[in-house]
């Protein structure tokens, strides 16, 4: 008997054993129940790491934990391997694109075999060959002659380093979550897919997701942001625009007593050019950009403010409130503004006891008085 573990004959034996009986693949099988494995894809644009190794052990485990509870494995393995990051990479090794994407799938699928993950191989795909991605095409072609997906302009988290946009989850501390790049607000033309028209069902599914942590619940609640309610338009206090506000409880509007925008606001730059409070708004702003979209609207941040000294009008009353930039304001979430009645919603009166704000009542419950303090 050997003192030490011979790793490389029994990997090898049991690689060869696996691959002999075809032990990862996946068959149509309607007697065993059906569970799906996906790490998710990752990008070919560089070397394998131990980052890579983390993810894929972990969806390993769940695998083959499940293969030996009798279920009916699909356990695929692909490379996301479109788009600029790819590009990026080739044009600073002065490679082809299509070259340098090859090799690194080529260095990364040797790894991950190496390392006996428990893939079904015949079902790899890549996104850069046109037997897939005429597929997401004609995908796409579909719902743009349904009038699902359409362009407009819109601000976006732009990495000046990759030359891509990024979502707000992939925006860390203010920085690009690939190159750590300090990240920039940019408006651009950008397609869109009209989730809208399927709001309410996304809704409905969410329910179904019992095990996810409620912050993240909650932001997607947010992105899909279906309501059902009124859009009032509050004039700017010596100006002839207005700022649109979406409110699911107009009926509160008499209680309206401070105006909420977030950072991202296209307006906030417009109010701020001739205030005294600029160089504040602009400091606060750029604060919050190093902030993510999650933590803004989950409550685990404490909610902050900036006056940007400048107001609108109530239409209801035609009383002059002023106009605040906080951080649990997002854009991407009905009109990016808000009007603020802390009598009536949790946050707007947790932030209005922060800076002193005004609390109007509205309404008065049947079953307990309300006061400004409560």
């Amino acid at each position: 008997m050997e003192d030490r573990y011979n790793f490389t004959e029994v990997e090898k034996k049991w690689q060869e054993y696996w691959n002999k009986n075809n032990y990862f693949k996946s068959y149509v099988d309607s007697k065993k129940p059906k569970y799906y494995v996906l790490e998710m894809f990752p990008y070919p644009s560089g070397e394998p790491h131990m980052g890579h190794v983390k993810n894929y052990v972990i969806g390993d485990v769940v695998a083959r934990y499940k293969h030996s509870q009798g279920y009916n494995i699909l356990h695929p393995m692909g490379w996301d391997a479109f788009g600029l990051p790819a590009e990026n990479a080739a044009i600073k090794n002065k490679i082809h694109p299509l070259i340098w994407t090859k090799n690194n799938i080529q260095k990364m699928k040797n790894t991950l075999t190496n390392m006996s993950i428990s893939y079904d191989w015949d079902r790899e795909i890549a996104t850069c060959d046109p037997d897939y991605y005429k597929w997401t095409q004609w995908i796409f072609l579909q719902l743009y002659k349904k009038g699902l997906a359409y362009k407009k302009k819109a601000v976006v988290n732009w990495c000046p380093s990759c030359n891509v946009v990024l979502a707000n989850e992939q925006v860390i501390d203010g920085k690009c979550w690939r190159c750590e790049t300090e990240v920039v607000k940019k408006e651009l033309s950008q397609w869109f897919f009209k989730i809208t028209e399927y709001a309410q069902r996304l809704l409905d599914d969410i329910e179904c997701l019992e095990e996810w942590p409620e912050k993240v619940l909650t932001m997607q609640r947010n992105w899909i942001g279906r309501s059902e309610g009124a859009r009032i338009e509050f004039p700017i206090k010596g100006s002839d625009k207005t700022i649109s506000v979406f409110t699911t409880r107009p009926d509160t509007l008499y209680g309206a007593t401070y105006f909420l925008l977030s950072p991202e606001h296209p307006l906030v730059e417009e109010i701020i050019k001739d205030s005294p409070y600029k160089d504040e708004v602009q400091s606060f702003k750029k604060k919050v950009s190093k902030e993510s979209a999650i933590d803004r609207v989950s409550g685990v941040l404490e909610k902050r403010g900036c006056f940007t000294g400048k107001y609108v009008i109530n239409p209801l009353n035609d009383e002059a409130i002023p106009i605040w930039v906080a951080n649990y304001i997002l854009m991407d979430y009905g009109t990016g503004a808000v009007m603020a009645v802390p009598a009536h919603d949790q946050r707007d009166f947790e932030f209005a006891k922060k800076y002193n704000l005004p609390i109007r009542i509205v309404i008065q419950p049947k079953d307990k008085k309300v006061t400004s303090d409560t």
